[in-house]
């Protein structure tokens, strides 16, 4: 298996929803010319990495999910050109760039399903799945028929408009129209990805987050048959594009990453991940890190987490940990801002590749009750613009009234130039301790790790060492202080902490940064 690119053991990723970013022409929607021009931000706030959600031509059914040409950039975001410059802006400011890829379904106008929907067999007939029989549809899939001359229904992936390629099937109940995942259909649908990602790692992008990524194979009750397909497409990409970071969303890293990936997400609700116990309520309980938190959902996130994070640093590859995204509630739902600074004390000194969500740094709401922007439904209110500072008519981010997704009205105090002025803001402290991270190899991402104290006392205690290097993290969210035996020098603190004769006190909702002798 290709080892990992070694950028990613210093990688601090932003995520940008681009629509909602800022906006250079003043249409009321983002585009990549606004992600270009904040990059001095970006790299200000110690970010080094920026995943960008989905920038190809598409329907806008589902936000860009919903693609109608992987190669060409939609025009509302500035097109293939404006990508060309973001790249070349980004590395000459040492920013890694991923790109959003969404390999396991197209929109209804892709050329390629237009071309799948004739009834004259051509080179696409099978690239995405076609039950034979109009009317004889499997009732354990999503269909859509009557649309086309083609006799038959096509498999959906989730919205009506979305087709699923074809990768396969783990398991053949209709050979009429079923095939094994090295099927013909199969290998060209695999083929035409892995030109895709050529396409672009050939202009300099870094590499892809990818959708769904444990959902490529129909059937595939056990996750067996869709990790091979990965196999077989990193065995294809990665000896040519060495350097190229994937990360999945699929949160069962004991199959994404044998499988290939670099890293895979830590996600809420899906399969072994809880990441919710720290930072959301979940299942009823308070997340860890508000101040009058359950101690039980660390210990239990951490019963869950840190037999994945040993493996994952054996195969030399990564977790990835998310304050929040594009499909998340906003974390401003259950935390504060001196709750979210702990929060991000230990997503920056975790051995993780921390992903931190456009708008999170300053704690920007979640819009309850909006309309549905983009096929966004409830995720929609975590959406709404950037908010950069109090001017009006929308608060820096476009100099139209009117935008996609409208403003929070209730924004005091929740903007970049505000934040910035105070130096114990949300913002302010971030990027404190984004700027303390990059500067100690015992917080790189692949840096060893030991737990010592798993939250079942209201604290986290763990080091890490790298390159002669060893600390011990503290952190204490809970609203009374706490002593601990200890020796050594504090490098960094958030609220209270002093070390003197062994003896180390820690404030209410306080943490530090030891250096060991």
């Amino acid at each position: 298996m290709t080892p990992t690119p070694k950028w990613l053991q210093k990688a601090v990723f932003y995520e940008i929803y681009p629509q909602s970013f800022f906006d250079t022409n003043g249409d009321g929607i983002g585009d990549l010319g606004g992600v270009e021009e904040k990059l001095d931000y970006i790299v200000s706030m110690g970010f080094n990495a920026i995943w960008l959600n989905p920038i190809f031509e598409s329907m806008f059914f589902d936000a860009g999910y919903d693609v109608s040409d992987y190669k060409k950039v939609a025009s509302r975001y500035g097109g293939n050109s404006a990508l060309t410059s973001l790249i070349k802006a980004c590395h000459e400011k040492g920013i890694h760039l991923l790109l959003d890829l969404v390999p396991g379904h197209t929109c209804i106008n892709h050329e390629w399903f237009k071309q799948s929907c004739k009834p004259e067999e051509n080179e696409y007939t099978d690239r995405f799945i076609w039950n034979k029989d109009i009317w004889n549809v499997d009732p354990k899939f999503n269909w859509i028929r009557g649309f086309y001359d083609r006799n038959g229904a096509a498999m959906v992936n989730f919205f009506s408009i979305q087709p699923k390629l074809n990768y396969g099937f783990a398991r053949i109940e209709h050979p009429e129209y079923e095939e094994p995942i090295d099927g013909e259909g199969p290998r060209k649908t695999l083929e035409a990805m892995e030109d895709v990602v050529r396409f672009y790692l050939k202009q300099g992008i870094d590499g892809f987050r990818v959708d769904m990524a444990g959902w490529l194979v129909a059937r595939d009750d056990d996750n067996t048959a869709t990790p091979k397909v990965w196999k077989r497409f990193f065995e294809a990409i990665k000896p040519e594009f060495p350097e190229s970071a994937f990360v999945s969303e699929w949160a069962v890293p004991a199959h994404s990453l044998p499988a290939g990936f670099d890293m895979d997400f830590m996600l809420q609700d899906l399969h072994y991940n809880s990441y919710g116990l720290l930072c959301r309520a979940e299942r009823g309980k308070h997340p860890f890190f508000e101040k009058e938190g359950d101690n039980e959902t660390a210990v239990k996130y951490f019963e869950i987490v840190n037999p994945q994070v040993e493996e994952a640093l054996k195969q030399g590859r990564y977790l990835a940990m998310i304050s929040g995204n594009h499909d998340t509630t906003r974390l401003s739902e259950w935390l504060d801002a001196k709750e979210a600074s702990l929060l991000y004390l230990f997503m920056a000194s975790f051995p993780n590749v921390p992903f931190f969500y456009y708008g999170d740094e300053i704690l920007m709401h979640y819009l309850k009750g909006i309309s549905s922007v983009e096929g966004g439904y409830n995720r929609t209110g975590s959406r709404s613009p950037m908010q950069w500072d109090t001017s009006l008519p929308s608060a820096g981010f476009s100099s139209s009234a009117k935008t996609y997704i409208r403003l929070d009205e209730d924004r005091a105090g929740l903007s970049v130039e505000e934040q910035e002025k105070d130096p114990d803001s949300l913002l302010s402290n971030l990027r404190k301790i984004l700027l303390f991270k990059a500067k100690h190899a015992a917080l790189d991402n692949d840096a060893s790790y030991r737990m010592l104290e798993n939250g079942k006392n209201g604290v986290l205690i763990y080091e890490r060492e790298k390159g002669g290097e060893k600390l011990r993290v503290y952190l204490n969210p809970r609203g009374e202080g706490k002593a601990f035996s200890a020796s050594g020098e504090i490098l960094f603190a958030l609220g209270e902490a002093s070390l003197e004769n062994g003896s180390l006190s820690l404030g209410e909702q306080s943490a530090c940064v030891v250096k060991l002798a």
